[in-house]
Formats: structure tokens, sequence, C-alpha cells
């Protein structure tokens, strides 16, 4: 796979276009920001330049109101050489009184003197002074007070050039552009080579995957990438591993397979030769032929198993729902471990509670029991405990399931659905199981649309609870609508 083709090629060239798409974005909102605040402060500059002549123009006309023109002139041009603001005076006409360049033909519009009547005009603006070149203009309206306590209107114009404005924008857009370029290059710097290091993971790992599918598993992924990556590469790894030693798994289920199937059926022909040839006298016949019998259903049950796991996986599985009595399913099956339960002298708690009834596959739900309470019998201590529960709650119709003994630890509660899985303690006790039996369970609780939950405390108990609904044609029925 060529580089450029990649997936992560693509997504760099995508992060990098987002990047100089947001540092442009940014910078205009930088570059607008402060301009702004920086023309604020000049507008600040040119109001409070405007107010303070008026504070002296007003105590020059206080003083000596007939040559007060003379000191109004002479302020602007004060103002105007150590400020850099020009001040114009005009009269309530709005006809110019007093300039710092002694040009007295400006005047101001009607349409000024009436905006003024509400407000001062503070901002940039070309049309009093030059309509080419903008400038920053305050215009405000203030009065001289007479001697018989009449009010005469003044209009103060103040304005400066937006020259700095202008060169200080410029500035701030150069130094800017120059940050921004450098951040780019970075930037792209750094994911170059981050991605260069992924897409060469990428190509690597296609290669390897490749070969895997060939079945040639001779070369191992690098885990010498990032903590994902890494994970990544670990699994498929495992993987490899696990399907090189699928044959010896397979080797060892077929063996445990023959070793389940060998047993009822040895037990089987053993109780018929010992009933025709006599062995087995006729008044301990009936005895046999129940022994028989669940014998054949433990034998059927467990032949179900392994054909339903293959119809799991080829997803042809379709329950045949039907009302069913969960309490009574369980008391069957629980008597066909009756001599084992007597074997171990176990005290059974709680199979004489009230019918719980739902509508579901009863067959399925026989296996999901048979292979709990296998466990159960299985795994309880000598002289223990098995105790049941029938509970229905929410709409739900939940069965529990609990021995007393050696219990599961927290790693095993995590991994006791898994296919093919045993404990470690189960390793010893049971050494011919599939491990399939809690795999197939959840499988098919989940096809009633209910859960199966295991409780455990070490070295007390372990419960589990199948909880599925009163009705699981309902559930199915509202999932399609």
């Amino acid at each position: 796979m060529k580089a450029k083709n990649s997936s992560y090629s693509q997504t760099f060239r995508l992060i990098m276009i987002i990047i100089a798409s947001i540092l442009i974005i940014l910078g205009a909102v930088v570059v607008n920001v402060s301009t702004n605040m920086f023309r604020k402060g000049q507008l600040d500059k040119v109001k409070s330049a405007g107010d303070l002549y008026i504070s002296f123009v007003t105590d020059e006309y206080t003083r000596d109101k007939d040559n007060y023109l003379q000191s109004a002139a002479y302020l602007s041009n004060e103002f105007a050489c150590e400020q850099e603001v020009r001040i114009y005076l005009f009269d309530a006409d709005g006809k110019c009184l007093a300039s710092p360049d002694g040009n007295l033909s400006k005047t101001l519009s009607k349409a000024s003197l009436k905006e003024l009547e509400k407000n001062d005009i503070l901002g940039v603006n070309s049309q009093y002074l030059s309509q080419s070149v903008p400038s920053h203009i305050y215009i405000t309206k203030f009065f001289f007070r007479e001697s018989d306590g009449k009010y005469i209107p003044r209009y103060a114009l103040t304005a400066s050039t937006t020259e700095q404005s202008e060169m200080f924008t410029l500035i701030v857009l150069i130094s800017y552009a120059s940050l921004a370029l450098l951040l780019f290059c970075g930037c792209y710097i750094v994911f170059r080579r981050k991605f260069n290091a992924i897409i060469h993971f990428e190509e690597n790992f296609l290669r390897i995957v490749e070969q895997y599918s060939k079945d040639n598993f001779s070369e191992k992924l690098s885990t010498d990438i990032s903590p994902n990556f890494k994970r990544i590469c670990d699994l498929v790894n495992t993987l490899a591993s696990n399907v090189e030693k699928s044959e010896e798994t397979s080797s060892t289920f077929i063996s445990n397979v023959s070793h389940e199937l060998r047993t009822p059926m040895t037990t089987i022909g053993g109780f018929v030769d010992g009933i025709l040839d006599g062995t087995i006298k006729k008044s301990r016949q009936q005895e046999y032929l129940i022994l028989v019998s669940q014998e054949i259903q433990r034998l059927r049950i467990l032949i179900s198993s392994m054909l339903n796991m293959s119809r799991f996986e080829a997803g042809t599985l379709r329950p045949n729902f039907q009302e069913t009595n969960l309490t009574e399913l369980v008391i069957k099956v629980v008597l066909m471990f009756e001599k084992r339960i007597e074997e171990k002298n176990l005290q059974v708690e709680e199979l004489d509670s009230s019918r719980l009834y739902a509508v579901a596959d009863a067959d399925l739900m026989q296996q999901v029991v048979y292979n709990l309470v296998e466990n159960a019998v299985k795994f309880v201590n000598e002289n223990g405990t098995l105790s049941f529960t029938f509970e229905e709650k929410d709409g739900l119709c939940i069965i529990g399931i609990k021995n007393t003994g050696e219990g599961l630890k927290d790693t095993e509660i995590e991994q006791v659905f898994n296919r093919f899985y045993k404990t470690d303690s189960s390793r010893g006790k049971d050494t011919t199981g599939l491990g399939l039996g809690l795999s197939i369970s959840r499988k098919i609780v989940h096809l009633h649309n209910g859960h199966i939950v295991v409780k455990s405390v070490y070295g007390e108990y372990t419960e589990f609870q199948v909880q599925i609904p009163k009705d699981c044609t309902k559930t199915e029925k509202e999932k399609k609508n």
C-alpha cells in the first residue's frame, strides 16, 4: 500500500488543513481585537485632549471674553504640536472660530449640528476633515456662561490621524503571521514524524496479517509503538498464537467430547446388559431403568449443547417459545443428579417454592438449568448446600442456583462465561468437561432477551441467576416495532 493512499496520510492532510484554518481564523480575531483596542485607546486620547481644550477655552472666555479666540487659536496650535491632535472651535451656526493652522473655512453641517443635539460624535470618520483620509474624530457641544446667566453654545472638533492605528495593525499582522507560520511548521514536523511512524506500522501490520491469512505465523507484530497500537499488536499476536495452537485445542476438544459421550453410553450399556443377562434382579430393574433414562437425558443434553453451539455460530438457532413451568423444569433437572447429590450428602433447599411460569423455549432453558446445576453439584463442598430461588420481579422471571464451597475469584468471574474457559480449581476437579456449558447457557439466555449473572464470595459460595422476561415473545415484537 502506498503511503499517500494510507488512511493516515489523508488524516494528516486533513489535520494540517484544520490547523491552518484555525490559525487563519484566530489571526483574524487577534488582529481585529488588537486593532479595535488600539483604536479605542486613540479615540480616548482624542476625547481627553478635546475635553481638556474645552476646559482651557471656557476658562479663557470667563477671564476675557473679548480676546478668548486668540487664546483658543493658540491652544489649538499647541495641542497640534505637543499631542498631535487638531482642534477646531465652532460657533452655534457651525462656523469655524479657531483652528490650529488659522484656516477658518471649515464648517459643521446642519445634519452634524442636529446629531450633536442628541449625542457627541466619537469614532473614525472621513467626512469632517478630509474625504480621502479617515481620522479619529471627537465632536462635542459645550456652553459659555454669560454674566447675565445666559449660555452661548459652542462646538469643539478634535481629530488625529489614523496612521498609528494602521501601522499598529500592520505590525500585529506581520507578528502574528510570523508566529503562526512557525507554529504551523512545528506542527507539520511533529505530526509528520508521528504519522510516518503510524503509516509504517500500518504497512507492516497489513503485510504480517496477510501472512497470517496464509497460515504463516513465523513473524510477530512489533510492540514498539504507542500504547493504543501496542494493545492492538498484543491482541493480534495473541490471536496468532491461539490459532497456532488451534489444532491442539481441537484435538483436546474432540478427546473430551468422546469421553463425555462415552461415560453415559458405557453406563447405559452396562445397565442394559445387566438387565438382559439377569445380573440385575427384576426387583431392581425399574430402579436401573430410571438411571438409564437419566443417562439418556444427560446424553441428549450433551449432544444438544454441541449442536446448539454450531447453530449459534451459524446464526440458525430459533427458539420455540411456549408457556413453561420453570420450577418443575428445575426440579426435573435436579432429579437427574439425585445419585450424585446423595453421594456428596448435600442439602437441597427451596425447591418447594411456588410455581414460576414464563413463555420460553423449554428445551433450551432445560439445557441452561442442566449446565448450572451440573456445575453447582460438581463444585459444591462435601455435606454442602444447594439452594434455589424462584422470583418474579418487574416483568422478569428470576431463577437462582447457589452452592456453598470454594467460590470464584474476581478474575475468574470476569472469564467464567468464555468459551472453553475453566477455572484453576476446576481443572483438577473436572478433567473431562468441555468448558462450553456456561458459554452456551449465556447465549441461550440472550436468545430469550435475558441475562445470566454470577455472584460469588471466594471461600463461601457461588450463585448464578437466570433472568428472562415473563413473555419473551412480547420483547421480540417490541424490538421489531
